[in-house]
């Protein structure tokens, strides 16, 4: 790809476009939130508002040798969305619309700058769900979920974002004919094995292979009644881990099981005084969502393993106030310890089985760096987040926690995990992925790379990338 700036042929290229080149925003549009992740300074960024454009700004950039960068709300933790020099950031923000809500086969089509939880509020009134519900859904977009295949909060029981997405438009270039050819991938049916699963190929390719234009995604009815939450109380993370552990042993399976620590409920407290307490060491939250006395037998089931596993006091939630705080907190953590420092998110996944162990090596690890991290977790299927905070400006602490990060997912491998359960590789995790998947594998990914993108033009250096290569050029 080149470096210099051929900002007049792209104009040229993109009459009319909303084609972004004060410093200022660009710099704003050039990285997402992955600390101490590598940006490069792109070329210019273009807000599109269609297909069409996108078409254009692609075939464009294939032209000129430059690279294609896209974005959403940048929202990202692993760098994915960092700009490469003399790119063109392809913000797709501003392609924002649902575009259908099909009732009678419970179906949404919608642009990929669509909000998650904006989604989720246009389902609501047909009386339909759309299940993935990353932390960040206030702010997320549905095409930065697809690049992440991001989960969430009710990924237990319901699934991650490729588990509901049915096909999707998208940009691309190579086989497909020339660069800027848009191609539908996958179907809007419920069954359908017609050639290669190429739509759940995209779902989590972080843009590497083309732009995605459009997204159908499957419903579900909307939930009926008032879901139960049953909160237990630990005196470690181990013993917290150990209850998770036998949930999955019982074949209890909540709709949502999530772990928070002392420290992200103080942070929490501390910024948005939810009147939530912080006695414990870790709090597990299951929230429970089978009707009538089925909900409530599992609801005492989930109590007793807690107990069992050691918890000093667990209950059923019978204030919904109280148990929707404790939620909130859980999706407020990782803001509220931002602003404590920079905070190095980790985002490993390990068997169930094994999260007492990976909680015990957290830390381990911490304590061997002296680094300060604080742990929220989607505890029930095992992907954690370790959160590692450093003090502003302290170049010592930096180190120290880019080397237990590194630790971290070395730690997550050996236990028979991933380095990434939902956030992604993009830039950080690169080294990490190579170790987990071996050269045989990476050699069958970087192949299909070459073969979908002969010029590596979308998103360079992400996933695929050398590790040592820093903000690829």
């Amino acid at each position: 790809m080149t470096t210099a700036a051929p900002l007049p042929s792209l104009a040229a290229a993109l009459p009319g476009s909303d084609l972004v080149t004060d410093p200022d925003v660009l710099a704003s549009l050039s990285c997402d939130d992955a600390e101490w992740a590598p940006a490069g300074r792109p070329v210019a960024a273009l807000r599109a508002r269609s297909t069409a454009e996108v078409r254009a700004a692609v075939a464009a950039c294939a032209d000129l040798g430059v690279a294609v960068v896209p974005r959403g709300a940048g929202t990202g933790l692993s760098g994915g969305a960092n700009a490469t020099e003399g790119c063109l950031v392809l913000d797709l923000s501003r392609m924002d619309r649902v575009l259908e809500i099909d009732e009678e086969n419970l179906v949404a089509v919608v642009q990929p700058g669509v909000v998650n939880n904006d989604l989720k509020a246009a389902v609501a009134e047909h009386g339909l769900w759309y299940p993935p519900d990353p932390a960040s859904a206030p702010w997320s977009t549905i095409g930065g979920n697809v690049a992440t295949n991001a989960g969430g909060l009710c990924c237990l029981k319901y699934g991650v974002t490729r588990d509901y997405v049915l096909g999707l438009e998208a940009v691309v270039g190579g086989p497909a004919g020339a660069y800027g050819t848009a191609v539908r991938l996958g179907r809007r049916t419920t069954k359908g094995v017609s050639g290669y699963d190429l739509a759940g190929l995209f779902v989590g390719s972080e843009g590497t292979l083309g732009v995605v234009t459009e997204v159908t995604l499957r419903l579900l009815p909307a939930p009926r009644g008032v879901p139960g939450t049953v909160v237990g109380a630990f005196d470690s993370l181990v013993a917290a881990g150990r209850a998770v552990a036998l949930c999955t042993r019982r074949g209890l399976r909540p709709a949502a099981l999530e772990l928070l620590d002392r420290a992200c409920l103080q942070a929490v407290e501390e910024w948005k005084h939810l009147g939530i307490g912080a006695e414990a060491d870790a709090l597990l939250l299951a929230r429970l969502d089978a009707p009538g006395p089925a909900g409530d037998e599992e609801a005492e089931a989930v109590a007793a393993a807690f107990r069992d596993a050691g918890a000093h006091w667990a209950e059923r939630s019978t204030d919904a106030v109280e148990a929707e705080a404790l939620f909130e907190a859980r999706r407020l953590a990782y803001p509220a310890l931002e602003r404590l420092g920079p905070v190095l998110t980790e985002d490993v996944c390990v068997p169930r089985s094994a999260v007492p162990a990976m909680l015990a090596r957290t830390e381990e690890i911490a304590a061997r760096h002296g680094v300060r991290i604080a742990t929220i977790a989607h505890a029930g299927d095992g992907n954690l987040h370790p959160l590692l905070i450093t003090p502003p400006g302290d170049g010592r602490a930096r180190a120290a926690a880019q080397s237990a990060f590194e630790e971290l997912l070395v730690e997550a491998v050996a236990l028979g995990g991933t380095v990434t359960g939902e956030h992604g590789v993009g830039l950080l995790k690169r080294g990490g992925m190579r170790r987990e998947l071996g050269p045989e594998v990476c050699a069958m990914q970087e192949a299909l790379k070459r073969s979908l993108d002969p010029l590596g033009l979308f998103n360079p250096g992400k996933v695929v990338g050398d590790p040592a290569a820093g903000a690829p050029a």
